[in-house]
């Protein structure tokens, strides 16, 4: 555990120092593809590995089906992290650029009295508040509200694997207890099992944390794309308020209509009790017969 958590410390004080998370984003991007390549290499499975780089780099594929396939698994592995790398050093670049106008616009507003700018980030399904000194942010046209963002999320991915993980320790040591039934020592069991374990946390965590750098932007709407898909429906819904009636109900389908006029077909009819005539009985039609002998005549 002393081990462990010297770990997982060491990358989180390099994120808050922000003085190697440059190097440290490089190494998770090279470990990301190192585990995707070794993993569908072995498979020969190139539309696997086609899924996983959009799904952690966000990139297609840098080489085709039959580079990959003949390739060799060092340079593939090189190869994809350069790609990414590029990938992400442009977006970072992208990010910075789109916004250090509303950057400038705050900081040179007389009536400014911040200190610092929160900027939502998301990847189109999580999303984070960063806040950045506006100061910097202006200095450095943007670039400084990429790094916060960079150390943002690094921070809040570790913390949560990390408690995660320590919940998994907690349930393994409860698990191995029962090693010694099976004459094994559990200290050991508990060593082998939790270095896995850690692993296993590590990689997903690296996993997570590019994911959401290579993915993950400013929300800003566009608003040339949405508007005439307003107008095309408020224009469709205006054609239907100044339609006449009689022509909505030609317009439905014909099992539509069946359906509108089935509950006006049927109707609840009240129920009759009609006394019941006995076959000894005179019958009604005044014959003078008992009824079993007139009317009544093969009724049960």
């Amino acid at each position: 555990m002393n081990a462990q958590r010297d770990v997982v410390y060491k990358r989180r004080r390099n994120a808050l120092n922000g003085d190697r998370i440059s190097i440290d984003i490089a190494n998770m991007i090279y470990e990301v593809a190192e585990s995707i390549v070794t993993e569908f290499h072995v498979l020969r499975d190139f539309q696997g590995f086609t899924f996983e780089c959009i799904k952690n780099f966000g990139i297609e594929s840098p080489f085709t089906e039959k580079e990959f396939l003949s390739g060799k698994e060092e340079d593939l592995i090189q190869k994809l992290f350069e790609a990414g790398e590029h990938h992400y050093r442009t977006k970072s670049a992208e990010i910075a650029e789109m916004a250090f106008p509303v950057v400038r616009d705050v900081y040179t507003n007389p009536n400014n009295n911040f200190e610092n700018i929160v900027t939502p980030f998301t990847d189109g399904v999580r999303g984070i508040q960063v806040m950045a000194n506006l100061k910097k942010s202006f200095d450095t046209k943007g670039r400084e509200l990429v790094s916060v963002f960079e150390k943002t999320v690094i921070l809040a991915m570790i913390d949560d694997s990390w408690k995660e993980h320590l919940r998994e320790m907690d349930d393994l040591k409860q698990s191995v207890q029962n090693a010694s039934l099976e004459q094994k020592d559990p200290l050991v069991v508990y060593k082998l099992e939790s270095f896995n374990l850690f692993r296993e946390m590590i990689a997903k965590t690296s996993k997570d944390i590019i994911s959401f750098l290579m993915k993950g932007g400013l929300p800003i709407e566009d608003n040339n794309q949405d508007k005439p898909k307003l107008q095309k429906a408020q224009f469709t819904q205006e054609q239907v308020q100044q339609r006449p009636k009689e022509k909505l109900i030609e317009s439905r389908s014909e099992e539509e209509a069946q359906e509108q006029q089935e509950p006006q077909k049927i109707k609840q009819q009240p129920i009759r009790v009609e006394q019941k005539i006995g076959r000894n009985d005179p019958c009604p039609c005044g014959s003078g017969k008992k009824y079993k002998n007139c009317h009544g005549v093969g009724v049960a």
